[in-house]
């Protein structure tokens, strides 16, 4: 199945998205850790064009990241506060969905290929990290585009032991 729905908590605004994510990427970065409520964000990377909202209108919260310098637009549930998904500043043309939000939850497959876990710095101590997936301290990314060396366990770890 290629296609997905989700919506937030009430059901005022839903969406589809038309194509299966390019990447996942958990963030532990606090922005994550606030805008989620949770130790890290599971974000699905989707083209904007494969987002079609087919209830409601979201509204439109703009944050200037502390890391880049650069604006996320997330796009909520006015009612229930929902966060749903986000676009960017730095990454025209590309949205990231809040992976929660979604009605099957199992869409989203981890592949060590292609995702990853960010901002581990930031991470909660006992926040299990896993196996065969790249891992990074900060970004991925320099601002300027450089990828970072990742660094990839042989087995699961606890964040603070790694």
């Amino acid at each position: 199945m290629e296609r997905a729905e989700g919506g937030c908590l009430c059901g005022a605004v839903r969406y589809a998205v038309e194509k299966r994510p390019a990447r996942v990427t958990m963030c532990h970065c606090r922005f994550c850790q606030r805008s989620t409520g949770a130790a890290y964000m599971v974000q699905a990377a989707v083209a904007w064009d494969d987002i079609v909202v087919t209830r409601g209108v979201p509204k439109v919260y703009t944050h200037v990241s502390t890391g880049s310098g650069k604006e996320i637009h997330i796009h909520f549930c006015e009612n229930c506060g929902t966060k749903l998904f986000q676009t960017f500043e730095r990454f025209a043309g590309a949205a990231g969905i809040y992976a929660g939000t979604l009605d099957d939850p199992n869409w989203i497959v981890i592949r060590p290929e292609t995702d990853k876990h960010i901002f581990l710095e930031a991470g909660r101590a006992e926040t299990l990290v896993p196996a065969h997936l790249p891992l990074f301290e900060g970004h991925a990314m320099e601002n300027d585009g450089t990828p970072n060396v990742p660094k990839v366990l042989a087995t699961p770890s606890r964040n603070d032991e790694m």
